[in-house]
């Protein structure tokens, strides 16, 4: 796909500086532009790469003021680095605008779609599926039976959706994720074997959510693992039965929630982070990468550490911490100096 000057500052509401006809059909940073590419600067860091860059077009604020002669088109804008992520987003609609039912596929019976379905070699649709407009769903997906999805949702290779799942609209599934699998439930026995305790509820996914790759989402026990409107979670999270994740709550790979954990809204989770169950995690909490989380938290905590404690108590105590050895040698020299006193005293 190729595009002018003139069409992209249509987009953006921008003004062209330099020549409307020219074209770009790529994306590349501005120290790596070639002849045909579109680029932006933003970070006053990289002004210098204005003046050498090969990229066809550049994108910069209108504040931007060149020094020197510039080989390169300009679109003015309000904020370069939001344009920029504006016309990432655009490109990648129209780069994912596939259509179509591909085969070999599966629909199974009493399956309705919507307009612009688009469904790829070896998926499997199961019974009695619902799915809304502009769904696009990758090769080899698996959707169960009695599965709800919403308008806008596209499933990435390899997805997984088990039965009775409800997915609203707007929502990104990446490629390898499991939505639905059985939470881990188990009664032990006295012999010491256990016993499997059926996982009869579902999961529901409301919309604006965007689910990275190998990232596991339980069913519920009973009732519904539930992720609210415009949660983003990284790649590789766990998320167990009867988990509720609130609005806007943003957690980083590798994280691990146990079974019915309530975590607020608008919570920052780093990686690696462990959360324990039946916990209740406040609203516009931050808790940092590698953080053990054993005991409920209040709304607007900052914590770190392993248990988890307050982050500026955690950055104080860390200090003293890495200086343990020199802190020990000194007590030991301050304890011969009061033992050498005392000898002294007492002879």
């Amino acid at each position: 796909m190729k595009f002018t000057a003139e069409q992209i500052a249509g987009i953006l509401e921008g003004e062209v500086v330099g020549n409307p006809n020219a074209e770009v059909f790529q994306l590349s940073k501005i120290e790596e532009g070639k002849e045909g590419s579109l680029t932006f600067l933003s970070n006053p860091k990289y002004n210098n790469y204005i003046y050498t860059t090969e990229a066809t077009i550049t994108i910069v604020n209108k504040t931007f003021v060149a020094e020197s002669e510039l080989k390169t088109t300009l679109i003015k804008v309000e904020d370069a680095y939001l344009s920029f992520s504006k016309l990432l987003e655009f490109y990648d609609q129209a780069k994912g605008q596939k259509n179509g039912i591909e085969q070999p596929s599966v629909i199974s019976e009493n399956v309705t779609y919507g307009e612009n379905f688009y469904l790829g070699s070896f998926a499997y649709i199961g019974s009695n599926v619902k799915i809304g407009d502009n769904v696009k769903i990758y090769p080899n997906c698996y959707i169960g039976d009695n599965v709800k999805i919403g308008n806008n949702v596209t499933f990435f290779s390899g997805a997984k959706v088990y039965s009775e799942t409800i997915i609203g609209n707007n929502c990104t599934i990446h490629a390898g994720t499991i939505i639905g699998s059985d939470g881990f439930g188990y009664a032990p026995n006295q012999n010491g074997t256990f016993s499997k305790i059926p996982q009869i509820g579902n999961v529901i996914i409301e919309d604006n959510v965007e689910i990275g790759a190998c990232t596991t989402i339980d069913r519920a026990t009973m009732g519904s693992t539930i992720i609210r409107s415009g949660v983003k979670l990284d790649n590789q999270i766990q998320v167990a039965h009867n988990v509720e994740i609130g609005e806007n709550t943003v957690i980083a790979a590798q994280t691990g929630i146990a079974g019915s954990t309530k975590v607020g809204k608008n919570a920052m989770i780093g990686g690696q982070v462990g959360i324990s169950g039946h916990l209740t995690i406040g609203n516009n909490v931050r808790i940092q990468a590698q953080s053990g989380v054993g005991r409920n938290i209040k709304d607007n905590e900052i914590l770190q550490g392993s248990p988890t404690f307050g982050y500026n108590d955690f950055s104080k105590s860390y200090v003293h911490f890495k200086n343990l050895p020199k802190i020990i040698t000194e007590i030991e020299e301050l304890k011969k100096q009061i033992l050498n006193t005392k000898n002294a005293n007492n002879g």
